[in-house]
């Protein structure tokens, strides 16, 4: 993983580990896909190219399952994804 989060939870209240492995699921994907993109921007070879933009896709589709996921457990983070949709609607009209 390119960012320099450690798995440490030995701070993290035992209630809220489970929410915060799968926001460092999230961004190992956010990761993932940024590298992909990147290389696939690279490299001179079509074939290179199509699958590591296939590759960044499905790790798109993992970030959905991790979002979802935490969005079960963390009723916080769905109303403030619902606060930041409506403010972007509000200042991009």
């Amino acid at each position: 993983m390119l960012s320099l989060t450690p798995f440490d939870l030995s701070n993290v209240k035992k209630g809220d580990i489970d929410k915060e492995i799968l926001r460092l699921g999230i961004a190992a994907e956010l990761d993932a896909i940024s590298l992909y993109e990147q290389m696939a921007a690279a490299t001179g070879n079509e074939n290179i190219r199509v699958m590591l933009r296939d590759i960044a896709r499905e790790e798109k589709t993992h970030v959905g399952e991790f979002q979802a996921l935490l969005l079960m457990f963390d009723k916080e983070q769905v109303r403030e994804l619902a606060a930041g949709g409506k403010e972007v609607k509000e200042k991009t009209k």
